[in-house]
């Protein structure tokens, strides 16, 4: 009997880890790239990324933000997981079992 709760709870603990691998996610700003100073980036609202602005507003990724700035994040999209915008927008579905979208 014993051994039958050993398994069960090594099979949850098996199921939380893949789950949590499964369920990364990422945050994004729509940042004004002419804004850059001191390693911050102004955080400008999230339809400006979606205007054709000659590569002026971009998404960065896993920044920290501080009032309406951030920074140490990165340009690069991240490949997998889930990305959302700080408002609540999904810029690309993703996690486990799923693939990821292109775009944003």
């Amino acid at each position: 009997m014993r051994s039958r709760v050993v398994k069960v709870g090594m099979l949850g603990t098996l199921s939380m880890s893949l789950a949590a691998c499964g369920s990364s996610s990422s945050v994004a700003d729509c940042v004004d790239g002419y804004s850059y100073r001191d390693g911050r980036y102004k955080v400008v609202n999230d339809r400006d990324c979606d205007s054709l602005s000659g590569g002026r507003y971009f998404w960065y990724y896993g920044g920290t933000t501080s009032g309406l700035q951030v920074s140490n994040g990165t340009t690069l999209k991240p490949r997998k997981g889930e990305i959302k915008s700080r408002a609540g927008r999904v810029l690309q579905r993703g996690g486990f079992g799923s693939k990821s979208s292109s775009g944003g």
